[in-house]
């Protein structure tokens, strides 16, 4: 009985849990420099995004104040001087049609990209995993009713249902949390499937049955033996999911599903860009470019994340040398 107790060994270069896990995640991504790269360019959007109110008071600019002496009324509205009205009061330029500082305009919606990805990863993640270890451990039919649950809202275009949505939702509701909900609450089902998959090779592993002759429940077997061996995938798929998040929050936003003006967002700056393309690119170049360099972030990140956590990782050779890599 001793025997049949005890865990099943782990496999080779697996992060073991405790507190000595993130130490060792932490060793194998930074040897990698695309990921060091990438999570600088995250730190730094960041505090560049929570420290938009200092900024924009040293610079003494609001994002949402109008300069009309700055944009050049017989041509429609086009910033005045090069680049966009590039200046020492306006570093980026300033908003065509409005004159609106740009630089600020930039970092205030950096804030509600964030926000609204994260904000999302987090719902469809809390979600996902509770539906796939439901679906794992309820039995055969719920598994089948759930999987059925779960095809549907893979299936359902997100995008149709949040332009249906701005009908009925009311106008003072907050666009971020509908977006949040809207793209949390529509995308687990990625998730719910990994948990499943991995929640049921877990299940007849010698700890999962020490657990329950032990006389445990089925909601106690999950919090506290499979959720810790489930740490590992979530964390990657959940990695992987936030570029994706963002690029829904700024598509919503772009078709206008999104936080209404004068609150900025890149996919709403994007949307309002794309009359602006010809007589002033920066406009529409500025928020792209970030859109791109942030989901490229954390697309890197996400992946040295996943290569990280992979239990085979130690046990890789690497390709031409012959030699083991170390955990």
């Amino acid at each position: 009985m001793s025997i049949a107790l005890e865990r099943s060994a782990p496999a080779p270069g697996a992060v073991p849990p405790g507190a000595g896990a993130g130490r060792q995640v932490w060793r194998r991504v930074r040897r990698r420099p695309s990921a060091l790269a990438a999570a600088a360019v995250l730190a730094l959007l960041v505090l560049l995004a929570l420290a938009a109110p200092l900024l924009s008071h040293l610079t003494g600019q609001d994002p949402g104040a109008y300069h009309d002496d700055l944009v050049d009324s017989a041509r429609g509205g086009v910033p005045l001087g090069s680049f966009g009205g590039i200046s020492a009061d306006h570093w980026l330029g300033v908003e065509p049609g409005t004159g609106r500082d740009l630089f600020t305009r930039l970092l205030y919606g950096a804030r509600i990209s964030l926000l609204v990805a994260l904000g999302a990863v987090a719902v469809q993640t809390a979600v996902g995993v509770g539906v796939g270890l439901a679906a794992a451990l309820g039995g055969r039919f719920a598994d089948r009713l759930i999987g059925l649950a779960t095809d549907v809202m893979i299936a359902l275009p997100m995008l149709v249902i949040g332009i249906a949505l701005t009908a009925v939702v009311p106008p003072d509701f907050p666009r971020p949390l509908l977006l949040i909900l809207l793209i949390g609450l529509f995308d687990w089902g990625g998730t719910a499937r990994m948990v499943r998959a991995q929640t049921l090779a877990l299940r007849g592993l010698d700890f999962v049955d020490a657990a329950r002759l032990s006389g445990n429940g089925t909601l106690r077997i999950a919090r506290r033996e499979l959720l810790p061996s489930l740490a590992a995938p979530v964390i990657t798929i959940a990695a992987i999911k936030v570029p994706t998040a963002m690029v829904a929050e700024a598509s919503l936003s772009f078709l206008g599903v999104g936080v209404k003006p004068p609150t900025p967002s890149w996919g709403q700056m994007l949307s309002s860009a794309q009359t602006w393309f010809r007589a002033d690119p920066a406009y529409v170049l500025l928020p792209a470019g970030l859109l791109f360099v942030t989901v490229l972030a954390f697309t890197v990140l996400g992946d040295a994340v996943r290569t990280a956590l992979d239990p085979r990782e130690g046990s890789r050779l690497r390709v031409g040398t012959g030699k083991e890599s170390k955990a």
